[in-house]
């Protein structure tokens, strides 16, 4: 019991760690993810903590995933009169980037020549791992590699996400919010929220409807696009 309490201290500790070294030098390649991962498995081959004694803790931290998602509405509700605003708007932007994510990572692979299997896995890149996982299994991929794909798309998102929209000069609040929750789900809605509430607040609304988006659409069209 103390081991498996120490793992969580550990991945917290690591964590806010990460996110000093992130905020204190404003690095990209100071990946809070990257970074806390990496302290958190070197400190289990040190200390000869086996991964599954650590996976109990973590189960603990996953189930309260579900708790601090649901706490993105707070800022959401916060921001609602930015919805009335620029509804449509959002809700068009949404829709053409999970389009184009979808479109765009099936084109490159299937011009790369990869197996069926691989196409349908990293469709869903760009939403939350319990969507891919489901739109991956439904359509014929491999949930695993869905995951996988969702993870990388996420951490390269939230590295390069705001400086890229910083160059192209993207400063609206709104438009930079939504662009990393569309394209980089949990971990760009996480930097999105460094930046300010307006951006967490839209990042976390795009994520969840990027989800949803992509959920509707994929299981239906990915078979046929690929076949």
């Amino acid at each position: 019991m103390l081991v498996i309490f120490f793992t969580i201290v550990l991945t917290i500790a690591a964590y806010w760690f990460s996110r000093y070294l992130f905020l204190r030098f404003g690095s990209p390649l100071l990946n809070i993810v990257i970074i806390s991962t990496a302290i958190v498995i070197i400190t289990l081959v040190t200390l000869g903590i086996p991964y599954e004694t650590y996976a109990i803790g973590g189960d603990i931290m996953t189930f309260l995933l579900g708790p601090a998602t649901v706490a993105l509405a707070v800022p959401l509700y916060k921001n609602r009169p930015l919805l009335k605003k620029y509804g449509l708007a959002i809700v068009v932007g949404i829709s053409a980037g999970s389009l184009v994510s979808v479109v765009t990572a099936v084109a490159i692979t299937m011009c790369g020549g990869l197996p069926r299997e691989v196409i349908i896995s990293i469709a869903s890149k760009s939403v939350t791992i319990p969507f891919a996982v489901e739109i991956s299994r439904i359509a014929g991929g491999n949930p695993a590699l869905a995951a996988a794909f969702v993870v990388a798309t996420g951490t390269f998102g939230s590295v390069l996400g705001r400086d890229l929209l910083t160059w192209l000069k993207i400063t609206d609040p709104v438009a930079r919010g939504l662009s990393l929750g569309t394209v980089s789900h949990g971990q760009g809605t996480a930097m999105a929220l460094m930046e300010g509430e307006q951006q967490g607040a839209m990042a976390g609304m795009a994520m969840a409807l990027a989800g949803v988006l992509t959920s509707a659409i994929a299981p239906f069209f990915l078979p046929l696009i690929v076949k």
